[in-house]
């Protein structure tokens, strides 16, 4: 994973990394994928406000159910996280709140993913390249606003089958996030995609997303940031 230092016009993002082994993280983070299992992490179950509603019991049948089809489409393999393109996202075991994050992610030919915060959707990762409307912008826009800025500032995907790398800061319900080292959002609302006429959730998963493609994900490193 490529290491950054940040430009003094973004704030306070983080210092610069030495470099290190893949899936291990820098001092202060957290490493969610230990690089050998899915340890820390679940299947998807319903939305915010589905899950909301379930009783205990229900919520606990459902999460045994959506383990077993995370277990059957997600896996370790060398050192990255994979995805067969079956199945559905992959959601941290925990709920986080303010973060800085770190993630490497690859995607291929016409590959469509994305990485919810709060579990929301969502960072969007898409292939560039491919004729769709509105993918010609790139990645690390927040796709779901509708009040706020959708798109990223500029173009800073990789070519498709090539490692990139997001950092992702969220405070409060503002996002800013780089990839590449390039900022491509910069201290903008993410919207509640689930239920509009409310702000973001103050805690929530944080999800892979799957749109049907073969993904692959390794350094993801977390540090909670404290309100």
């Amino acid at each position: 994973m490529k290491r950054f230092t940040f430009v003094p016009m973004v704030v306070a993002l983080v210092t610069s990394f030495s470099a290190a082994a893949d899936n291990t993280p820098p001092d202060g983070y957290t490493a969610l994928f230990n690089g050998k299992d899915l340890s820390g992490w679940k299947g998807l179950v319903a939305d915010p406000p589905a899950r909301a509603k379930m009783t205990p019991d229900q919520l606990a049948k459902a999460q045994v159910e959506a383990n077993q089809v995370m277990r059957e489409h997600w896996k370790a393999e060398d050192g990255v996280l994979v995805f067969d393109g079956k199945g559905q996202s992959l959601c941290t075991a925990k709920d986080y709140g303010d973060f800085e994050l770190f993630v490497d992610w690859k995607i291929l030919k016409e590959g469509d993913s994305g990485i919810y915060l709060r579990g929301t959707p969502q960072v969007q990762i898409w292939d560039a390249e491919r004729t769709a409307a509105g993918t010609q912008v790139g990645s690390g826009g927040l796709y779901n606003n509708e009040k706020h800025p959708k798109n990223p500032l500029v173009k800073a995907d990789k070519p498709v089958g090539e490692w990139n790398t997001f950092f992702i800061k969220m405070v409060g319900d503002k996002v800013t996030i780089k990839l590449n080292d390039i900022l491509v959002v910069d201290n903008v609302v993410l919207e509640n995609y689930w239920e509009r006429d409310k702000p973001i959730y103050p805690t929530g998963q944080i999800e892979l997303q799957n749109h049907g493609n073969s993904l692959y994900f390794k350094n993801i490193y977390i540090k909670e940031l404290p309100r």
